[in-house]
């Protein structure tokens, strides 16, 4: 991740590759958003921002030579769109502005960044866009092209601020951020080919070795403490594959915690449907299934590592659905863990299986609140399309997440779970069918997740669309994994740790 500094010195003497500053919209054209700019060089930018094809709209970048007058080699022009009434600009486009721009400057080494925030949690944003756009997946590039695709190493970041508690507080909160998002994408970008569940075990235990803080604990279980253990979702996705379901378990515990709360992710390593296989088209995004998974093990970490004043456990639910000799077949009865019954009427619908385990553990452990997340339902895009997440789930903690994804920048939107729907879940053979009727079909999960966590206090998040980008960079945003969903939990641990105190 890239080295950041805060600096109170004017953004023009300190040498770097580029210096970003920001452009927006206005009635007259296009204004320059930098205070400490050369009046005579924003003169000249602003006249000449037709002919240089600046509007100063969101997600605009521009690179343009600096002048005499600059201490770096180049400016970047990042577009913050249209001012909002008081003159400002949320945090969302001034993080989106910084990401956008320091992802433009793949193959540069340095940067300074001056972008107008009014307060520290402004500031807060800018860095976390910022370190959330120098990122690149280069793990199976050869040199040549991991160095043309390589982020920016160095970020000094300018502000008034440099030199506050609360702003250094922010830097170093979005560093944690940062560390827990691009891990995050990492896993989701990895191949399933060595990315599959026992390697994915491995993966946890190290980054929580790596974590360079006490309270973080990390237990497993292989797949034949599941099958004993009555773990019938995992057990029966997994039984396709030759590289068998894990359970892992983190748990975070401060001490005199204020609360207890659950995470719970889906870790479909790879899916290929089962026997109800998958068209063959676009499948190698399904190496991106385990998002959840991945989401969970670095919210928890980034738990720690903030020192939340709450409990975390983390269930990490790892199958790889593969339509091997053994596989389970449409038609089957599988017993959960706690023991309902569910007949599975299609294979392709494995996620809320092994969702179910993890959350029938997550109740038998006792929490407060249970938030599980999960690329659940191709329904979610249908419905919300590829950027907007689903959230539902008992009201209060659904509004709950609602308002955590609304105050750290990610967009999530509330959904009904209709009791109607819950009829298209019966089954003339067991306690529950894995799938219903067409219509309405993220709902119908959320439905079946449902009757596995009773009374507890509970919300489903389905990121099937936003966690993986298969179009274009945006933002901070890079194709491929996006770490979406990991701010959102974040913030409701956060949330959680101030509402209770």
């Amino acid at each position: 991740m890239a080295d950041l500094t805060l600096t109170g010195k004017n953004p023009t003497s300190l040498a770097a590759d580029a210096l970003v500053v920001g452009t927006c919209s206005t009635s007259d054209g296009v204004a320059v958003v930098a205070d400490q700019l050369p009046a005579s060089l924003v003169e000249q930018l602003e006249t000449l921002a037709p002919r240089l094809g600046v509007t100063g709209a969101r997600q605009e970048v521009r690179t343009v030579p600096a002048g005499k007058d600059v201490a770096a080699d180049v400016l970047v022009l990042t577009g913050l769109g249209e001012r909002d009434a008081d003159g400002t600009f949320d945090r969302e486009t001034l993080r989106s502005a910084a990401g956008a721009a320091v992802r433009s400057l793949a193959g540069s080494t340095s940067a300074v960044v001056a972008l107008p925030a009014v307060d520290e949690e402004e500031l807060g944003a800018v860095v976390e866009g910022a370190l959330f756009g120098a990122y690149a997946y280069t793990t199976y590039r050869d040199d040549k092209a991991s160095a043309k695709l390589a982020p920016v190493t160095t970020l000094q970041v300018a502000t008034p601020f440099a030199r506050s508690a609360r702003a250094k507080a922010a830097a170093a909160r979005a560093e944690v951020l940062a560390a827990a998002v691009h891990g995050t994408r990492d896993l989701v970008n990895a191949p399933a080919n060595d990315l599959y569940p026992a390697s994915f075990v491995d993966a946890a235990k190290a980054a929580v070795k790596d974590l360079g803080v006490k309270g973080v604990k990390i237990t497993v279980l292989d797949d034949k403490q599941l099958a004993a253990g009555g773990y019938g979702g995992l057990t029966g996705v997994g039984q396709g594959s030759s590289r068998g379901p894990r359970m892992v378990k983190l748990t975070y515990s401060p001490s005199k915690p204020a609360t207890r709360i659950a995470l719970v992710g889906k870790g479909i390593t790879f899916d290929t449907g089962g026997i109800s296989i998958k068209p063959a088209a676009n499948m190698d995004a399904m190496k991106s299934d385990m998002a959840g998974a991945a989401t969970v093990l670095h919210a928890v970490l980034a738990a720690a590592r903030l020192g939340l004043p709450v409990a975390v456990t983390g269930y990490l639910c790892l199958a790889e659905n593969m339509p091997g000799s053994n596989a389970q077949r449409p038609g089957d009865v599988i017993t959960i863990r706690g023991g309902k019954t569910v007949e599975v009427l299609n294979t392709d619908a494995e996620g809320r299986l092994v969702m179910a385990d993890g959350l029938v553990s997550a109740v038998e452990d006792g929490h407060d609140v249970v938030l599980d997340i999960a690329t659940l339902t191709g329904a979610q895009m249908v419905a919300l399309g590829k950027r907007v997440g689903g959230v539902m789930g008992t009201d209060d903690v659904r509004d709950e997440v609602k308002v955590a994804a609304d105050t750290v920048g990610e967009q999530f939107w509330p959904m009904p779970l209709p009791e109607e729907l819950a009829e298209g879940l019966k089954s003339k053979t067991a306690d529950i069918a894995n799938v219903g009727e067409r219509w309405g079909g993220m709902l119908s999960a959320g439905i079946f997740l449902r009757s596995f966590v009773e009374d507890t206090p509970w919300a489903h998040l389905d990121i099937a669309g936003p966690s993986f980008n298969d179009s274009a960079a945006f933002g901070y945003t890079p194709a491929g994994g996006t770490g979406v969903g990991l701010r959102t939990l974040v913030g409701f641990l956060e949330g959680r740790g101030i509402t209770t105190d």
